[in-house]
C-alpha cells in the first residue's frame, strides 16, 4: 500500500499541474462566484483562535476534510480527487489515495464502523468511495444525470450517506448495509425554502441530527439553514441565523459549526431542541484562515481546511487546526 503510494506521488508533479487546469477551468464559475459575497460579520461575539497550520504536501487545491479515527484526518485535493492523510495531533499529512483521473474530491465524511470514506465529486453528478484500509478506491457511484450538477457534501447516517446538489433541489442518499455493501441511489426531491434554486450556488453544506431523523442544510445563495425530512423532503427556516458565504456545517447534539468562506470565520450556533431555531452563540476567526470550506470535529476542536479560492498563487493548501477548544 505505502509503496504504490510512493509511486504515485513520484509522478504527480506534471500531472497534477495537467489535471488541475482542467478541473479549475471547468468548475471556475460555480466555485469561485458562491454568491454575493458578505461586507459584515456574523452577530455574536468573536474570539481568535491561536491554531498551527499542517500543509497537504503537492496539493493542487482543497476543499474537504473528515475526522478519521483517533486525530487522523482525510483531506481532498480538490483538483485532482487525490485523498491525503494527516494527523492533528502529529501535525504531519502525505498523499493517501492517488485517484483515478478526471476525479474531484469536494467535501467528505469517513465511516468509522466499515473505515470507508465518503466523497462528493462535483459537478460529474457523482459520488465516490474509499477504502481506509487499503488505500483503494471502493466505487464510483453515479448520483444524478441532470446538468448543471454539483456535487458538494456529504452526511453520514447509521443506515448511509447524504449527498447535496448545489444546482438541483435533491438529495440523495446511497445505502450502506451492515457488512459496508453500497445500496442502490434513492433520490430525494425538495419542497420548501431549501428548494430555492435561484442562486448561482444553492445547497452546499449537510449534516444529520436526531441520529438521522433530521437533516440540516446550509443554502449558500440564502445565507440560510435549513431542517430537512429525510421521508418526504419537505424543508422549513432555522429561524434566527443568518450566516453569510456559509460552506461546510458540522452539527454535534444542538451545536452547530457553519464554516464561512469568503469572510474566514466559522460560526457557533446553538439549536433549539425542535431544530426550528437558533442562536449564534459566537464567531471563530483566525489569522490563518485562506478561505475555509470545511470542518472535522475532535472532541471539540476544530481542524479547517482552506480553500483559497481567489487567492493569487498559492503556495500551499493546508488543514488548520484551533487548538483551543469550540464547544
Amino acid at each position: 500500500m505505502r509503496e504504490n503510494t510512493r509511486r504515485g506521488n513520484a509522478r504527480k508533479p506534471a500531472r497534477t499541474f495537467r489535471r488541475a487546469a482542467v478541473a479549475l477551468l471547468a468548475v471556475a464559475g460555480l466555485l469561485f462566484l458562491p454568491g454575493p459575497i458578505a461586507s459584515a460579520k456574523a452577530p455574536g461575539p468573536h474570539k481568535t483562535q491561536a491554531a498551527k497550520s499542517i500543509v497537504l504536501p503537492g496539493a493542487g487545491g482543497a476543499e474537504g476534510i473528515a475526522a478519521g479515527k483517533g486525530t487522523v484526518f482525510y483531506a481532498g485535493d480538490l483538483a485532482t480527487g487525490d485523498i491525503f492523510r494527516g494527523d492533528i495531533r502529529k501535525g504531519t499529512a502525505e498523499r493517501f489515495i492517488d485517484a483515478p483521473d478526471g476525479r474531484m474530491a469536494v467535501g467528505m465524511k469517513f465511516d468509522r464502523r466499515h473505515e470507508l470514506l465518503f466523497v462528493a465529486g462535483g459537478p460529474a453528478g457523482t459520488a465516490y468511495v474509499y477504502d481506509t484500509k487499503t488505500a483503494t478506491a471502493k466505487a464510483a457511484i453515479q448520483l444524478t444525470g441532470k446538468q448543471p450538477s454539483f456535487i458538494n457534501d456529504v452526511a453520514l447516517t447509521r443506515e448511509g450517506a447524504w449527498f447535496t446538489n448545489s444546482n438541483v433541489a435533491e438529495l440523495y442518499f446511497v445505502p450502506v448495509g451492515a457488512d459496508g455493501s453500497l445500496g442502490t441511489v434513492r433520490t430525494l426531491p425538495l419542497s420548501g425554502p431549501a428548494s430555492d434554486t435561484s442562486a448561482q450556488f444553492n445547497l452546499n453544506g449537510i449534516a444529520a441530527a436526531e441520529g438521522g431523523a433530521t437533516l440540516i442544510v446550509a443554502h449558500s445563495g440564502n445565507a440560510a439553514l435549513y431542517t430537512v425530512d429525510p421521508q418526504t423532503g419537505a424543508s422549513a427556516a432555522v429561524s434566527g441565523v443568518s450566516v453569510p458565504n456559509v460552506d461546510g456545517i458540522l452539527v454535534r447534539g444542538r451545536t452547530l459549526w457553519a464554516v464561512q468562506n469568503f469572510i474566514n470565520q466559522v460560526s457557533r450556533v446553538k439549536l433549539s431542541e425542535d431544530l426550528s431555531s437558533g442562536v449564534v452563540k459566537d464567531v471563530i476567526t483566525s489569522p490563518l484562515f485562506q478561505i475555509p470550506t470545511t470542518a472535522a470535529n475532535f472532541g471539540g476542536k476544530l481542524a479547517v481546511v482552506n480553500a483559497k479560492f481567489g487567492v493569487p498563487a498559492p503556495e500551499n493548501f493546508d488543514v488548520v487546526v484551533l487548538r483551543g477548544r469550540s464547544r
